[in-house]
């Protein structure tokens, strides 16, 4: 009965890190103007011409009402997992970073959660004691998934950024990737509180 309670912790943590990995973890738009955009397209060709040409097109543009447009228009999207951005990585020719990430939430993450569950059925013998060593050094680095999720979406954001003008408003929403993945952390969390590694073998 003892072991029901972690057993359930670590398979929904499992369940989680699944669609955390793979679900879109932030969406990125940016929009512009149209208004704004119909008048910085009607001065770079006013730039081509004289002080006349430019005093024409502003009349026309305001006969118009291309100055008087309502609304936005689409300019960026972008929508990344975790997977996605290692995948990014790699095709940036970002290998170290790429694999940085996928150790850190991908691989590390499943092991520890792995290595958790073969530990609570193993009899006590060396092979558990040397396991449950191993768990405490991987427990140790237990941050570094959450710290990585912080990374990746500075990451895009920051990425997006320096693409974007000063007409584009930029636009950030959280995806289901990232509660998924945070819901995953809560679990993991609590699933090595209730795991009681023995220090030694006994």
């Amino acid at each position: 009965m003892r072991k029901i309670l972690p057993l359930t912790v670590i398979v929904i943590a499992l369940a989680l890190l699944l669609p955390g990995i793979t679900q879109p973890v932030l969406t990125l738009e940016g929009r512009i103007d149209k208004s704004q955009l119909a008048q910085v397209g009607i001065e770079m060709l006013a730039e081509e011409g004289d002080v006349s040409t430019r005093n024409m097109l502003m009349m026309a543009s305001s006969m118009l009402g291309l100055d008087k447009l309502e609304g936005e228009i689409s300019a960026y999207q972008k929508t990344r997992s975790i997977w996605g951005t290692v995948n990014e990585l790699a095709d940036n020719k970002n290998y170290l970073v790429a694999v940085l990430v996928a150790f850190f939430s991908i691989v590390i993450p499943t092991l520890k959660l792995l290595m958790q569950l073969l530990y609570m059925f193993l009899p006590v013998n060396k092979f558990k004691h040397m396991l449950g060593r191993v768990i405490q050094c991987v427990t140790k680095w237990s941050m570094v998934d959450v710290f990585v999720i912080a990374l990746i979406v500075a990451y895009l954001a920051g990425n997006a950024d320096g693409q974007m003008g000063e007409l584009i408003n930029m636009r950030a929403e959280l995806g289901a990737g990232f509660w998924y993945f945070t819901g995953y952390c809560l679990f993991a969390i609590t699933a090595s509180s209730l795991i009681k590694v023995t220090p030694r073998n006994s």
